[in-house]
């Protein structure tokens, strides 16, 4: 994720602005993206060209290859009591290889006869600060456990609204913020309706969320926040993460996360009952980190949240994997997962991880959510064992030094593959992602 993606900390006080322009960044992210996901078991395409056909005639594969560039500026503040600044952005987007038969990997936007060579979008944000709290209006990235962006595709989405970020409080940081319209990773549109992550519910004009964290100490934090999505559900979240270094290089780490979601107001998303939470203990030795979580559903509809066009969103549980996320009805689901970071063998940059989920005990049949059941594609068979498993594989370099210093290769590999009527159809996907920064000044 390009830099400037990430929130920035607001550690230094207005008091010692350096000005609009003294205090600008500009930098230009370049991204190349190759997503192939090979859909197996009998499962197809069903996107793009492939609408147009039968069954039996759609390819059984999604493939595309896409550059992006994208452009990340932000100002300083303007001098004096309150300091008066704005970012802005602007991203394009190529289709190197693809066509209507492969499309549907979200790296380029698709239509009826398949993605287009190009799409691009740009946005900007005013931005004001008094002391250590920012308040900013126009085209944003937030990023918060109930509502924000994600990229893990070619270009991010994006939302537009009101945020406010404070960080006068020691130790404690904290977030509001009002959205109403959204900006897809594969979208060109800036008016887009707040949905969510399973595209299932009917969409809505505005988001609201306040929380923040505490952090009493380098190694504890924790998170409370609650969001209204309007007439669909109020969603609350509670989260902990704490870190205990024993010895040195010996790392004892945990990090557990609880959501509970209910339908409010209309309810135009239909009866919604769900807690949800999860809990992953990780012990690092040296270049080594070993990792098992646990992740449980309770409740009759999935766990869901709101996402900017369907493409994952923001969500802080353990078993999110590259494809599956194990938030159906009722499920539980057990991950194990390896980390190695090569620098203690000499090779500086170089990381790889290894990682294992597997869910079962999914079940919605007593579920009054038509969104989630008729009008959906899954409901599970409760005389079943309805169980499903995703493997994921990532190896990850950074160039240390010279002239491509900073440039980011990963290479990541998924295989799922379930019982039938499940939501994730079986697939072997490879995406390969090649990212460079260049800071501009």
């Amino acid at each position: 994720m390009g830099v400037l993606l990430s929130c920035p900390a607001l550690a230094d006080e207005q008091s010692s602005a350096a000005g609009f322009l003294e205090g600008s960044h500009l930098q230009l992210l370049n991204r190349t993206y190759y997503l192939n996901r090979d859909l197996r078991n009998g499962a197809s395409n069903s996107l793009g060209a492939n609408a147009h056909k039968p069954v039996s005639a759609r390819s059984g594969y999604r493939e595309e290859l896409a550059q992006g560039a994208m452009f990340f500026y932000q100002s300083g503040y303007t001098q004096g009591t309150l300091g008066v600044g704005a970012d802005l952005h602007a991203l394009f987007g190529l289709r190197l290889d693809g066509g209507g038969g492969r499309t549907g990997t979200s790296l380029m936007p698709w239509g009826n006869d398949g993605p287009p060579t190009d799409y691009s979008k740009g946005g900007a944000a005013l931005k004001l600060r008094f002391s250590k709290t920012q308040l900013m209006y126009g085209e944003q990235f937030p990023l918060t456990p109930v509502f924000g962006f994600n990229d893990s595709r070619l270009l991010p989405g994006s939302a537009t609204g009101l945020s406010l970020r404070s960080n006068e409080l020691r130790n404690i940081e904290l977030q509001a913020g009002h959205f109403t319209a959204t900006s897809g990773p594969k979208s060109s549109n800036h008016d887009g309706e707040l949905n969510t992550n399973l595209m299932q519910l009917p969409g809505s004009r505005s988001v609201d969320y306040l929380g923040g964290t505490y952090a009493p100490s380098k190694n504890l934090s924790l998170s409370l926040y609650t969001s209204r999505l309007a007439d669909i559900w109020w969603q609350h979240y509670a989260g902990a993460k704490y870190r205990y270094p024993w010895a040195p290089g010996r790392l004892i780490s945990m990090d557990a996360n609880l959501y509970s979601t209910h339908d409010t107001g209309a309810s135009k998303g239909g009866p919604i009952d769900n807690l949800t939470g999860s809990l992953m203990l990780g012990l690092t030795w040296k270049a080594h980190k070993v990792s098992v979580g646990y992740q449980k559903v309770d409740g009759d509809e999935p766990m869901d949240w709101v996402s900017l066009d369907g493409t994952l969103g923001n969500v802080a549980l353990a078993n999110i994997m590259q494809v599956s996320h194990f938030t159906e009805p009722n499920e539980t689901s057990w991950q194990l997962r390896y980390d190695l970071d090569l620098a203690s063998f000499a090779v500086p940059g170089l990381t790889f991880m290894v990682r294992y989920t597997r869910g079962a005990g999914a079940s919605n049949s007593h579920s009054d959510n038509v969104f989630y059941t008729q009008q959906g594609k899954h409901v599970y068979d409760d005389d079943k064992d309805n169980k499903h498993w995703e493997r994921d594989i990532e190896i990850g370099y950074v160039v240390q030094s010279g002239a491509a210093k900073n440039l980011a290769l990963r290479v990541k590999q998924s295989v799922h593959r379930s019982t039938s009527g499940g939501r994730y159809p079986d697939h072997d996907e490879t995406r390969l992602i090649a990212e460079y920064p260049i800071d501009i000044f």
